[in-house]
């Protein structure tokens, strides 16, 4: 196993609730580091050096890792949650619902954003480009900071006492096969 000075491990599959949560720090950082370049760079000019690569792997990351996570969230997690009986899964529920409307306003967002940047890899951004996307990223991460601190302050914990060991391995099997990857079959 690879020794991480300074930093703590991700979760596996096997720990799928935390492996959610380790998925919003990444948000956070990707998030963050878009917004630091857009407000440091000019965008008069093209994206170059170290802010374009920084940029094209924050979009890529958008592209791919953004979408699994939601769907982990709303194919494999909410109906798990559905299909628990009792009060505080009922409550869980309610909350599931405004989640995904969070997740379409994000999606939309990200959308914006792909498209501004993606200009901005071929050319320099107008004034208004560039004022637009930075009010698209601090929007996202305005809903990101109230959603994600939701998730992981009260969303998992709960889903970790009412879910069942059974039904957190079939979130965790799903969420490998989302990426193609095997479950483990040991720790």
């Amino acid at each position: 196993m690879p020794i991480q000075i300074g930093q703590k491990r991700d979760h596996g599959f096997d720990e799928p609730l935390g492996l959610l949560s380790d998925c919003h720090r990444r948000i956070e950082r990707f998030l963050e580091l878009m917004l630091r370049v857009a407000r440091s760079d000019c965008a008069s000019a093209p994206l170059s050096g170290a802010s374009r690569e920084a940029m094209e792997q924050a979009l890529s990351y958008f592209r791919i890792a953004g979408p699994r996570h939601t769907a982990d969230e709303e194919q494999s997690l909410f109906p798990a949650l559905r299909e628990t009986p009792g009060p505080e899964a009922a409550r869980l529920i309610e909350s599931a619902d405004a989640l995904e409307q969070d997740h379409r306003g994000a999606e939309e967002r990200h959308a914006r954003a792909d498209e501004i940047v993606s200009l901005w890899l071929q050319r320099s951004l107008t004034e208004e480009e560039a004022h637009e996307l930075i009010e698209v990223l601090e929007t996202l991460r305005r809903t990101y900071e109230v959603h994600i601190s939701f998730e992981d302050r009260e969303l998992f914990p709960a889903a970790a006492r009412i879910l069942s060991d059974v039904q957190l391995e079939a979130i965790g099997r799903q969420m490998a096969e989302r990426r193609g990857l095997a479950y483990p079959t040991q720790r």
